[in-house]
């Protein structure tokens, strides 16, 4: 079969249809989020968490924190790991990877060494649960020892490494941070066996759908690939090198593309492969939040500006919840605007801004 041959502007349509940005809005959480595979859950809040944000730019207005708080809380639709919210039905798709971590030796080792400790949190959390990690009490036989913030943390490291095998689940988020579970008290216990090849490759044709057009390998990541393997089908891009992957269902979204801006996420999946992100797209982001001020370009949290099928540029803002603003720093076009584009995305900062329930600094006549 011939490579299917798009142009930067149908392979970047293909992406952003596949990824629920453009105007055909999708009906609800659960169905977003298996949409996209995975949403974010970085807590930063320059502007709001990433999984607010995230489903915010899809669903718009509908959309509402309570809303996910009980998809995941309550009716268990969504489960976290990783440090993503997924789908419950894709957890049969994790469990061969579940039972294979740790995944570097020194956390195998360590878990090995704090076999009793291991038992104690799994104890704990059977008699008290669920628990914060700070409620859980300290009996490692041996220390956790890193150069980071994780130095001598010893129940939340074992918390987190018993969440990754399986053992336990996050049960909630509250003020405090995560609640810890038994798994067995989280995860349902009638969802099917997969085999560890078909999981592995249903994981990559969920992926391709989301990303609509990935390549075949890239950078390795900790818990969610952006690569998806030999699924799909064969595509070139022109003027772009090297071999694509196309989710052929996704080519049918070129007929129906209708373009709209939006204000995405720094941990948004469009946006997390930057080689992707430059090859398609033609656009340069780096999230700057941990470079020295000085040496900032765009700013702290500066949001990628979509607009149709092409970043624009990027927004510099803060959510000032104290003060009842969003502050608007900069606006950074890396196309120039006009008329309509600078309109549409005033309403977009503006839309953000109520749903907020926020006033906007900063702009024009803000």
């Amino acid at each position: 079969m011939q490579p299917h041959r798009l142009t930067r502007e149908d392979a970047r349509r293909v992406a952003i249809g596949a990824q629920l940005l453009s105007a055909a809005r999708p009906a609800g959480i659960v169905e977003t989020v298996y949409g996209l595979t995975v949403v974010n859950i970085e807590p930063t809040a320059a502007i709001m968490p990433s999984a607010d944000h995230i489903l915010w730019s899809r669903l718009g207005w509908p959309y509402a924190s309570a809303d996910l708080q009980r998809a995941f809380e309550v009716e268990r639709d969504l489960f976290e790991w990783g440090g993503f919210y997924r789908v419950m039905s894709d957890l049969p798709l994790l469990r061969h990877e579940m039972s294979a971590r740790p995944a570097y030796a020194e956390a195998r080792e360590w878990l090995a060494a704090n076999a009793r400790f291991r038992r104690d949190v799994r104890d704990r959390l059977r008699a008290e649960g669920p628990l914060h990690a700070a409620e859980v009490p300290d009996t490692a036989q041996v220390p956790w020892r890193s150069t980071g913030w994780t130095n001598n943390r010893n129940a939340s490291q074992m918390l987190e490494i018993l969440v990754t095998t399986g053992e336990v689940a996050v049960s909630a988020r509250d003020a405090k941070g995560r609640l810890f579970d038994l798994a067995e008290r989280v995860y349902p216990d009638d969802l099917p066996d997969v085999s560890a090849q078909d999981a592995a490759r249903e994981r990559s044709e969920r992926r391709l759908a989301a990303f609509g057009i990935a390549r075949p390998k890239g950078i390795r990541q900790p818990f969610e690939p952006v690569d998806v393997g030999t699924v799909g089908e064969t595509a070139v891009v022109e003027g772009v090198e090297g071999e694509w992957r196309v989710d052929a269902s996704a080519l049918g979204l070129l007929d129906s593309f209708a373009p709209r801006t939006a204000l995405v996420s720094p941990f948004d999946r469009l946006v997390f492969d930057r080689d992707r992100l430059r090859d398609l797209f033609g656009f340069e982001y780096l999230l700057e939040m941990y470079k020295p001020a000085a040496k900032r370009r765009w700013g702290y949290f500066a949001l990628p500006i979509l607009h149709g099928d092409r970043f624009v540029g990027k927004l510099d803002a803060k959510a000032d919840r104290k003060a009842g603003v969003l502050r608007v720093a900069a606006i950074h076009e890396d196309l120039p605007f006009g008329a309509t584009v600078a309109a549409d995305v005033d309403a977009e900062i503006r839309a953000l801004a109520q749903w907020l329930g926020l006033e906007v600094t900063g702009l024009a006549d803000g």
